[in-house]
């Protein structure tokens, strides 16, 4: 059993400045000289890019569902013994999905502020907040902070809104200097904002002006022995594509390969750059190559390493940015056709609205391999399906896993963790 202080940070739906606020407080709390361990509910890649410039730390995936209770348990243990802070940052509002944020919560005893966006509201602000602290009345409850609030006199109006007995733990404003910018799938890539830390650093300034400059209460945290993954990989070297185009990488991912004996080296498709030599296999992880399609095409280099790793047989796995990357071609959401790799056939097009949205699993030879999909795009492919993901909770029809000589190819970004058996099968080319 390790004691930690911790701090679960959720909000009655999205974009009410969860992962500010969030940073804001890995960032204060670092520059005290604390170590902060920031986990985040649920599938994403761009919050925690920014919660890992915010704290200095990577940042892991916590989902009961995805990532499992007892691998949830573990991460927190081991977090519990290195940190003198972690917070959790909440997925979409409180009580969305199956399992929700208040699930996770709740499942860990660690205790719920929320973050409620008050911009075009006074009193409801109470409501809102009593119904968020006792809908479900075995939730722990820390306290509120209002965000994006317009004046003093504004946020005098929402703090007094709030019921007896429900900590006012502050407020931040709504400049426009602290937010963070956000583009189609999510946030911006950290490494993209030019002046993040400029803004974690003023964030983090109105943080200390707030009752969050003091640390929560510590809570305890069971430990939770798993077992070693079984060195499937052994000696394996493995190639990673990272870039701003190929950047959607879980690290509980990367450490899965390194424990199950493998290799890693990353190469920049943006830059050029070749797939070492050596390399046994390829990844090829999601991203945003629709935004760099015009470099991707012209970047032969790369494009010629990747044809001759294919050549000589050596495995692929490509998700979801990934697998466009290999198709013949990629049209943006402005009609322009680039020319990809043609290591796939069919087309993809990128789409103005959201494409798919869920988590998802593929039942293997292996047992199950859960994750999500999360795309604007279509593809049109002759290919058939080697296997087909399934919905989560609905069990509908989910996205297709190809096969196509030596590569592996799906929209789903698969938590490997999940089974590692499945994950090594994938890099050898093994039947799933």
């Amino acid at each position: 059993m390790h004691t930690c202080p911790a701090l679960f940070i959720s909000a009655p739906a999205s974009h009410q400045g969860k992962t500010t606020v969030t940073a804001a407080l890995a960032r204060h709390h670092t520059r005290q000289g604390l170590r902060v361990r920031v986990f985040k509910t649920g599938p994403d890649f761009l919050d925690p890019m920014i919660l890992e410039r915010a704290s200095g730390s990577p940042v892991y995936s916590l989902h009961l569902w995805m990532v499992g209770i007892d691998a949830c348990r573990a991460l927190l243990a081991r977090a519990a013994r290195d940190a003198d802070l972690i917070l959790i940052e909440g997925v979409m509002g409180l009580f969305d999905g199956t399992p929700s944020s208040a699930d996770l919560a709740i499942a860990f005893g660690v205790p719920v502020l929320a973050v409620i966006g008050a911009h075009g509201m006074a009193q409801t602000f109470g409501a809102v907040a009593f119904g968020l602290a006792r809908y479900r009345p075995e939730l722990p409850f820390h306290g509120v902070l209002a965000n994006k609030v317009a004046s003093a006199r504004h946020a005098q109006m929402v703090g007094e809104a709030l019921p007896e007995g429900l900590r006012y733990c502050g407020h931040l404003s709504n400049a426009a200097d602290i937010a963070l910018p956000d583009r189609h799938l999510g946030l911006t890539q950290a490494a993209e904002i030019a002046d993040l830390d400029a803004r974690l650093d003023r964030a983090a300034d109105a943080i200390g002006e707030t009752a969050l400059r003091e640390l929560p209460p510590a809570i305890a945290f069971e430990d939770q022995a798993l077992d070693d993954p079984p060195r499937l990989l052994d000696g394996m070297r493995i190639a990673i594509a990272r870039d701003a185009a190929f950047s959607f990488i879980y690290p509980a991912n990367l450490d899965l390969l390194r424990a199950m004996g493998a290799r890693i080296e990353a190469f920049s498709p943006l830059a050029d750059e070749p797939v070492p030599d050596d390399a046994d296999a390829l990844y090829l992880p999601g991203g945003y190559p629709e935004l760099h399609a015009a470099t991707l095409a012209r970047n032969t280099r790369t494009a010629a390493s990747i044809r001759m790793h294919t050549q000589r047989g050596r495995n692929v796995v490509a998700e979801c940015g990934g697998m466009l990357y290999l198709l013949d071609a990629l049209k943006t959401i402005d009609g322009t056709q680039h020319a990809m790799l043609g290591l796939l056939p069919g087309e993809a097009a990128m789409q103005p609205r959201l494409s798919r949205l869920a988590m998802q699993r593929i039942e293997t030879s292996h047992g199950t391999l859960t994750g999500h999909t999360f795309h604007y795009s279509s593809v049109a492919t002759p290919m058939q399906p080697r296997l087909t993901a399934t919905h989560a909770t609905t069990g509908a029809a989910g996205e297709a896993l190809y096969r196509h000589g030596p590569v592996t190819a799906t929209y789903m970004h698969a938590y490997w963790p999940s089974n590692p058996a499945a994950a090594a099968a994938l890099f050898r080319g093994e039947p799933l």
